[in-house]
């Protein structure tokens, strides 16, 4: 496996350079900024991970599709201004990219859902058949799990909802977590555990 690259960063407070793991992401966005047509290899790379998040917020396909477009469309035009910020804490593999993307997302989510409440929302149940895009023959037993656990996630508080989707829908670690919703690692933390304990209850109280 290839190990990310590592570059010096001067440390202003002792004089000595320190080593800061590059974004894994950094070769590609590079490419992109020099050339918008190779943006695609990071539409590719996180297509799916947006829609996801995007399906998960919104419930329904249209509004998922409509937002996770204009996601890319706004990174795309707002790449030559995104700056890498990598830490030797982010640790090995860190995408600052990553977190800046659905930064990007969790905004035109929020547009997205901004216009939803003047209409009538579908059923959640819906997005059961759907939890994983990509996977269209779950069996039956797994459809009805599904079907309480995003019951169950819909009924979280806001933040909870997103960390946990993030978390395990997404696999993101809590330092991008923690830089999208624009909390510390510890209150992302306290986020997910809560969640989970919420979750685990209500799937412990429902009628067998």
């Amino acid at each position: 496996m290839t190990r990310p690259a590592l570059r010096k960063v001067e440390r202003p407070e002792d004089g000595g350079p320190r080593l800061a793991h590059l974004d894994r992401d950094r070769r590609l966005v590079e490419a992109a900024q020099s050339d918008p047509a190779r943006f695609e290899a990071l539409y590719r790379k996180y297509l799916a991970q947006v829609y996801s998040f995007a399906y998960y917020e919104l419930r329904d396909h249209h509004e998922a599709e409509d937002a996770t477009e204009r996601t890319f469309l706004a990174a795309l035009a707002n790449l030559a201004r995104f700056e890498e910020r990598a830490r030797p804490a982010d640790g090995e593999g860190a995408s600052t990219f990553r977190v800046w993307l659905f930064q990007i997302a969790r905004n035109a989510v929020a547009e997205r859902r901004r216009r939803q409440r003047r209409r009538r929302e579908e059923p959640l149940e819906a997005a059961a058949t759907v939890a994983d895009p990509l996977d269209v023959e779950a069996t039956a037993i797994r459809h009805d799990a599904t079907t309480a656990a995003v019951r169950a996630i819909s009924h979280l508080p806001g933040d909870r909802r997103r960390a946990l989707i993030l978390r395990f829908v997404d696999e993101m670690s809590t330092q991008e977590i923690a830089g999208i919703l624009g909390r510390s690692e510890g209150a992302v933390r306290v986020l997910i555990h809560r969640a989970l304990r919420s979750v685990a209850r209500e799937l412990d109280d429902r009628p067998r």
